[in-house]
């Protein structure tokens, strides 16, 4: 895991070349807090700062090929390393490392953009081919690994983190109220698009050619959810689930350092810890999030599968002080507005391991939207047959969703029912799987002065989308989970962003390409439609406590907007103050006031789920305006400092001239400073 950052300079670079990329690496050093280096030519800067975990002495980047005629800045992991290496040695190609960020160089080398397919890894990468001018970028299958790029002045910036574009000279960021409303409706920016003005994502599973000032943008692999139906016995599919989990869980297991694991107590990450123990030759370190407010708290669970599989169990108790506390740091990584707080535990959780020694974690990540285990698919599959049912079956169903929380009980269920009779045919075409959830997110967007038509672009990115009017209600809600929440808050806000916020890498064997396959190949064929995951649990039926594996799927949740209510912290001013809630030019002053009154002074059992998310969308959104818009250095919540050790440098600007602070000459790779 690592992060990168650069530029490609339009036709004069910016007189300070290897002081703006360095400042660049700087504001990102958290994600690789081990080493650093840079490359620059007469074109181009870039950088890496580097989490070592494999080959940790050879590694170092930006890593150029024996010609030096291609380098490489790599974010990330590449699972099959292994094998990859085997078959490009059999081709011919050479190696002087043991690191997978050689075998992605030299498989791009070999096969061009089509050694992406071939990868299985949570990655984003920068080549530079010096022979023909090409900087070439991509990101992985399913978005683990961020990689963000703007314009500015006729330059090209690229990072692994927004914030890194603050240290070009003259660049500014800008709220985009069109791209606000669409967040806030869906829940997450869509696949190529952040809050601010001109910055996008380069979307998942694509990548991003730039040669002689001609730029090729394409798609290397589409998300497919179909899979020949599994031909065997229930028991067949149980193993076949098993194994193939095993082996994910064998190629993330891959390190010169220690793995642990996140436990959060459910099925998913207690299979993980299960195979890790399994497959680990030393005791297997376990980290979890506790409450103190018992409401969100799983703790009980969590020492019970630790107990029974005999790890080393850690676990931060997060009070309402605590979550207030690290708010707006956590933001500070985040980058994006966000409906709910429970990223901020996370970012807590990430310092723990880091404070443990451990670089790398296992999680579960990744299950839900494989094996179907929201009741947001069970909730698909009940409004589609809504019309044909009884009124005892669809009693029945909506009792079934949620039976974890009161209000799907039998006291609201009339209530219940007539929402989902209002919600059993389709309004906006294409999403009628998430219209209900997205009812919470259209009330968000009214805290907006123009929110315009929020679902406008991800309705068109359906219809632009190969094969999507063909899928099931179910295969859809998929495809839209896929999409959106996961890589948009579950793998980035609620993830990848807060272990990195302190140098801790997550691995998820659950979005292994041959564990989709196989879910794929199982789901609805051997669920009985009552429990969720139902496989899984035959799977691994014995092997965990058996009160672990009947348990019923609970949402990790953390406390909500009654923590800042309750903790009145300094930077609640940004919403209470009418002067200063009117630096956010794009929020209308009226209805954010009149939100933030409720939910100041009623009791909290009258703030409704779609109050409490709006409210945590308009803190998130005041403080980020501050740290990215306003730059405003007090409301940066304390990020960590950054050390660069700059350990590999190369400048092959032909006009290079030295100074005080910079190498002499054209350093030879490698050398250490």
């Amino acid at each position: 895991m690592c992060g990168l950052a650069g530029f490609l300079a339009a036709t004069a670079a910016p007189g300070d070349t290897p002081g703006v990329i360095t400042s660049m690496l700087s504001l990102i050093g958290h994600r690789g807090p081990d080493e650093a280096g840079y490359y620059l030519d007469d074109g181009l800067a870039m950088g890496t700062v580097r989490l070592a975990i494999v080959d940790l002495e050879a590694g170092a980047q930006p890593m150029p090929d024996a010609s030096e005629r291609y380098w490489i800045c790599f974010n990330g992991e590449l699972y099959n390393h292994v094998e990859l290496r085997e078959e490009l040695r059999a081709l011919g190609r050479p190696f002087r490392t043991r690191s997978d960020t050689e075998v992605v160089l030299q498989a791009w080398i070999q096969w061009g953009a089509d050694c992406l397919t071939r990868f299985n890894g949570a990655f984003a990468l920068a080549i530079r081919d010096a022979a023909t001018g090409e900087l070439f970028l991509a990101r992985d299958r399913h978005g683990k690994r961020p990689l963000f790029y703007t314009e500015h002045e006729g330059h090209f910036l690229f990072a692994s983190e927004m914030k890194a574009f603050r240290a070009f000279p003259g660049f500014r960021f800008h709220l985009d109220a069109r791209e606000l409303a669409s967040t806030f409706a869906v829940w997450t920016p869509l696949p190529d698009r952040t809050p601010f003005t001109g910055v996008r994502q380069l979307p998942m599973g694509s990548w991003l050619s730039i040669r002689d000032g001609r730029r090729t943008l394409r798609e290397y692999e589409r998300l497919t959810l179909d899979a020949p139906p599994f031909t065997g016995t229930e028991a067949d599919a149980a193993a076949f689930v098993r194994e193939t989990l095993r082996t994910s869980v064998e190629l993330r297991l891959r390190s010169d350092v220690p793995v642990g694991v996140y436990l959060s107590g459910g099925l998913d990450s207690s299979i993980v810890t299960k195979l890790a123990t399994d497959l680990s030759d030393t005791e297997v370190r376990t980290f979890s999030v506790a409450f103190e407010d018992r409401t969100f708290d799983e703790s009980d669970s969590q020492r019970l599968v630790a107990e029974h599989l005999g790890t080393r169990h850690s676990a931060v108790t997060v009070t309402a002080a605590d979550l207030a506390a690290a708010f707006p740091a956590a933001v500070y990584h985040a980058e994006v507005p966000s409906f709910r707080t429970a990223f901020v535990p996370m970012y807590l959780l990430s310092r723990r391991v880091s404070e443990a020694g451990i670089k790398t974690v296992l999680s579960g990540e990744g299950a839900d939207e494989a094996f179907l285990g929201y009741s947001l698919f069970r909730e698909t599959m009940l409004r589609a047959a809504w019309h044909e049912l009884s009124e005892d079956d669809r009693r029945s169903g909506i009792a079934g969703l949620h039976p974890e929380l009161a209000h799907f009980g039998p006291a609201h269920s009339a209530q219940l029912a007539g929402l989902f009779q209002q919600f059993a045919t389709e309004r906006l075409p294409g999403l009628f799987s998430h219209e209900l959830r997205y009812q919470n997110g259209k009330f968000a967007t009214r805290l907006l002065k123009d929110r315009g038509e929020p679902f406008a672009d991800l309705l068109a990115l359906v219809r632009a989308t190969p094969g999507y009017r063909e899928l099931s209600p179910v295969q859809k809600a998929q495809w839209l989970e896929y999409k959106t929440l996961l890589p948009g808050y579950l793998l980035s806000t609620q993830g990848e962003r807060m272990g990195l916020a302190h140098g801790v890498e997550n691995r998820c064997p659950f979005l292994d390409p041959a564990v989709i396959r196989a879910a794929a190949s199982v789901n609805l064929r051997y669920d009985d439609g009552a429990q969720e995951k139902a496989i899984l649990r035959k799977a691994f039926h014995g092997e965990l406590p058996e009160q672990s594996l009947a348990r019923p799927k609970q949402p990790y949740r953390a406390p909500g907007s009654t923590v800042f209510r309750d903790q009145r912290p300094d930077y609640l001013e940004l919403i209470l103050s009418d002067a200063e809630l009117a630096r956010l030019d794009c929020v209308d002053p009226v209805f954010a006031r009149k939100l933030v009154n409720k939910v100041m002074t009623v009791p909290a059992a009258e703030i409704s789920t779609k109050e409490d998310q709006a409210f945590v969308y308009l803190l998130t959104t005041a403080v980020l305006n501050q740290q990215f818009v306003m730059d405003r250095e007090s409301y940066m919540g304390t990020p960590p400092a950054a050390v660069l050790n700059l350990r590999t440098v190369a400048d092959r600007r032909r006009a290079a001239q030295p100074t005080a602070a910079q190498p002499t000459a054209a350093q030879p790779t490698g050398a250490a400073l």
